[in-house]
């Protein structure tokens, strides 16, 4: 039986249980800590038996001269579980999540080559920003 869930501080050990795919990397328990118990960040997951298989991760956050916005930081779903209406299921859950908390949208970046992502973001509302945004990364660990 799958379910929506959004985690709290009291679900690490169900953090600790993902399936393959979902994440980019393996969960690391003292991040992971961390992010539950950050009152900012929040983790939407679908879950079968014990099992993560998908996950929607986001965090909002407030600006001096904006409303409330959260910005999605990643989807990942079990490739086993894809196209089953699962990232759609807790990204819908995501936005309602963003409401409660006072977020006036939600916004996301992808790449347009992300074919799978890009279906995703337009079946939930999503609209491409008509802005030619661009995006830059900092290594801040060098000097």
């Amino acid at each position: 039986m799958l379910t929506i869930k959004i985690l709290t501080g009291d679900d690490l050990p169900l953090l600790l249980n993902v399936a393959d795919g979902v994440f980019d990397h393996p969960v690391n328990e003292s991040y992971a800590r961390e992010f539950l118990n950050d009152p900012r960040h929040h983790l939407v997951v679908a879950v079968d038996g014990d099992v993560i298989v998908g996950s929607v991760s986001a965090v909002h956050y407030i600006h001096p001269d904006k409303a409330p916005e959260l910005w999605i930081n990643e989807v990942g779903v079990a490739s086993s579980y894809q196209r089953q209406g699962i990232a759609k299921a807790i990204m819908q859950e995501l936005f309602q999540l963003g409401r409660e908390l006072g977020c006036k949208n939600a916004w996301v970046l992808t790449e347009r080559s992300n074919e799978p992502a890009n279906r995703l973001y337009h079946s939930v509302g999503g609209q491409v920003d008509s802005d030619d945004t661009v995006m830059y990364e900092f290594d801040i660990n060098q000097e």
